[in-house]
């Protein structure tokens, strides 16, 4: 068993996975380690290793599935990769097709990886930063795979020449107006901008989305499923979630309308059910019995 030690980068992984491809090492006879494993007595640096004679061909759109594949966290994260790569190399294209095992695994983690990148671009809350030598605004998020260098590029389109940082508990992204600068270990000083107390506009936001909440449209599972909970701690309006939640399960729902504006006064218009939308008023009369029609 060879032990490969790298930094956790797929650049490295990559260069290490070509060597050992050179020199004909099965999967099964390789132990990826990468920064956050535990060390071993019988570990090998990925670099520095001598380079093994030979050429390989690898298709581009091989390499670009597996460097997306590369971002999703979980177990035999790298392993997965390389077993891809070996088969395809030793002419199983089938390897990365859905229907085979390890294809199958594969394309579940790009999904994952586009959905964790929909979650940045949906549910980072960008709030301005007043600290002297500090970007213009900054964010703190906690994805659960390793896209915020892939994915913050979105911004960069959005934000114009406005400079700003997204800090996570790992790495994190800085713009500067015109240079998006990425560091797998984000600096403290980064970390200490984006975890900065509130603004006044997210109170703002907050009185904002509490008054236009509608609880009569409210479906708890669609919206935990579109809107995860590990989300709620970092948005403004988190806070009001459970307690408008918990409001529409007291009756809110029947209302329509949050408890806020409930409150106020004003005509009570009640909700019809469908039975009774489909009879005529009492009093009403039908058009066979109006004055002057024929019968």
């Amino acid at each position: 068993m060879h032990s490969l030690r790298f930094d956790g980068s797929f650049a490295t992984w990559r260069q290490a996975a070509r060597r050992a491809l050179l020199q004909g090492l099965a999967p099964h006879q390789l132990q990826w380690l990468d920064e956050e494993a535990p060390p071993s007595l019988f570990d090998q640096p990925a670099e520095g290793a001598p380079e093994p004679s030979g050429r390989l061909r690898v298709s581009p759109e091989l390499l670009d599935l597996l460097e997306s594949a590369a971002q999703y966290r979980g177990d035999e994260r790298w392993s997965l990769l390389y077993r891809v790569l070996w088969r395809f190399v030793q002419g199983e294209r089938s390897a990365v097709l859905a229907g085979d095992p390890d294809g199958s695994e594969l394309h579940r983690r790009l999904k994952a990886v586009r959905r964790e990148a929909h979650h940045l671009h949906a549910f980072v809350r960008f709030q301005p930063c007043k600290i002297p030598d500090a970007p213009d605004f900054v964010a703190w998020f906690e994805p659960a795979h390793d896209i915020l260098a892939s994915a913050s590029g979105h911004f960069a389109e959005r934000l114009g020449k406005h400079s700003w940082l997204i800090a996570t508990p790992r790495d994190g992204v800085y713009w500067d107006g015109q240079r998006l600068q990425h560091e797998r270990r984000c600096p403290a000083q980064w970390q200490a901008w984006a975890q900065q107390p509130e603004d006044d506009g997210q109170a703002l936001w907050r009185a904002y989305y509490g008054s236009t909440f509608n609880p009569a449209r409210l479906n708890r599972t669609v919206m935990q499923q579109h809107l995860p909970l590990r989300f709620w701690k970092h948005l403004p309006e988190g806070p009001l979630i459970p307690q408008l939640m918990s409001e529409a399960r007291a009756g809110a729902q029947r209302d329509g309308q949050a408890l806020v504006l409930a409150g106020r006064k004003g005509k009570r218009i009640a909700r019809i059910n469908e039975g009774d939308a489909a009879r005529p008023p009492s009093g009403s009369v039908s058009g066979s019995d109006a004055p002057g029609l024929p019968r």
